[in-house]
């Protein structure tokens, strides 16, 4: 166990590192600069079918890897920005916390709580109150909410 974390924990590392340096504007300049030297090696190479397979090959077997290490730095980002805002939720009273971990609703239940803040936006601009606050547990108060509130208790 021990030592699949130390694994996860060099390649949560490595990962984080390439993506910060393929991101840089010095690596967009490097692939700029590899693309003009292939481009270049194409006049000394007759701009053969070897020639164009070799910048084919290498391209595929970055992008093949990139795609990882995008996803990886996605799906930390994501997670980070999650707990930013389930702070924020936590931390503002009268929020409703059952949208603390909205990311792990299923995809009813997510359509359930879009009807409610549909809802809850038509009523505002009904009242003309656009900067009035409400939480899913004030909407069970409210008789324009009773259909939505009671899909919303069934979660």
């Amino acid at each position: 166990m021990a030592t699949r974390k130390v694994i996860q924990e060099f390649l949560s590392v490595i990962s984080t590192y390439v993506s910060k340096v393929t991101g840089s504007s010095i690596s967009f300049l490097f692939a700029i600069a590899i693309v003009i030297i292939w481009a270049i090696a194409g006049f000394f190479f007759n701009f053969s079918d070897t020639w164009h397979q070799v910048m084919n090959t290498g391209i595929t077997i970055v992008t093949f890897l990139m795609v990882f290490v995008i996803q990886q730095a996605q799906n930390k980002d994501t997670m980070a920005l999650q707990l930013k805002l389930n702070e924020l939720i936590a931390a503002t009273k009268g929020a409703s916390n059952r949208v603390l971990n909205i990311e792990d609703m299923t995809e009813e239940e997510l359509k359930v709580l879009k009807k409610f803040y549909s809802k809850l936006s038509d009523l505002s601009e009904k009242d003309g109150n656009f900067g009035a606050a409400h939480s899913v547990d004030e909407a069970k108060k409210n008789e324009a909410f009773k259909e939505v509130s009671e899909e919303i208790d069934d979660l």
